[in-house]
């Protein structure tokens, strides 16, 4: 694993970097609604999933609010805000619409990522140059309600100066076309993006900004991006579901086997199909 880490990233070098701190990890929950959404519903319930990761050791919970409402509704927001005990990082477009309900809702942090509705997953990053004089007085109003800023940005100089001189005090670098590159097989390609994320990294901390890293992010690149001192903050939601969807298959299979296995027992003993079908049958069986 250490000769693949060094083949695909070019290996983090320890010289002129902050020391080591404890490596945060955000579990974002958005596809667990997608899930949800799927046929409708309350199951299976991004609330939930948030607990269970908060048992599980994440430091922080992840979700974005999409203007399509795709995925994340706003009760979900409402309800994460209400029961999670750890610091709620609301991702967001540059609307009026969402600068309104962070501002109602609250949450530790929002994370102002570029949106548009035909794409399926964020697809790069904040064009935080570009878009100088609508991010300004949006950060300015989050920032003064207390809610720290970040701006989902590529690593590139550009942006991460822009970040700063909008005074945002945390960026969130895309790591996704690194990632690619990686599960493609190119190495060429992810070392040089690599790089870009590391020589990114050490600028925006120069320059006094917190660094998160994120998107696209599995076991493998995980490890090797939590070798950069600079970045104190993993934000993970895809490849995190996917594996509890096929790690946690075999248990929910029997569960679900024992569950009717029970039913069917207490059915042939009682001289079968005498429950009512209420909760309270389902209660008998679980």
């Amino acid at each position: 694993m250490e000769s693949q880490s060094r083949a695909i990233s070019g290996h983090p070098s320890a010289s002129s970097s902050p020391a080591l701190s404890k490596l945060r990890l955000g579990v974002n929950v958005d596809h667990v609604a997608t899930v949800r959404n799927a046929r409708g519903g309350r199951h299976p319930d991004p609330v939930q999933a948030a607990e269970i990761a908060v048992m599980a050791g994440a430091d922080g919970i992840t979700a974005h609010l999409r203007e399509d409402r795709r995925h994340i509704r706003d009760d979900d927001i409402e309800r994460l805000k209400a029961r999670i005990d750890r610091p709620l990082n609301l991702e967001m477009a540059a609307t009026r619409e969402m600068v309104d309900i962070a501002l109602k809702v609250r949450p530790h942090a929002a994370c102002i990522v570029p949106e548009r509705r035909e794409e399926r997953t964020t697809e790069g990053g904040l064009d935080a140059a570009g878009q100088h004089n609508t991010l300004c007085p949006l950060v300015e109003e989050l920032r003064t309600a207390g809610i720290r800023v970040s701006l989902f940005i590529a690593a590139e100089l550009a942006q991460i100066e822009a970040a700063a001189a909008l005074r945002a005090p945390v960026i969130e670098i895309h790591t996704g076309a690194w990632c690619e590159a990686v599960v493609e097989g190119h190495g060429e390609r992810a070392a040089a993006e690599f790089d870009r994320i590391r020589t990114g990294a050490r600028l925006a901390h120069g320059l006094g900004l917190e660094v998160h890293a994120g998107h696209g992010l599995d076991y493998v690149t995980a490890g090797i991006v939590a070798g950069l001192p600079e970045v104190v903050e993993l934000n993970i939601g895809h490849f995190l579901i996917g594996e509890a969807i096929v790690g946690g298959l075999a248990e929910a299979v029997r569960r679900m086997r024992a569950a009717m296995d029970r039913g069917r027992s207490l059915s042939t003993a009682s001289g079968g199909g005498k429950g009512r079908g209420g909760p309270a049958d389902s209660d008998s069986i679980t």
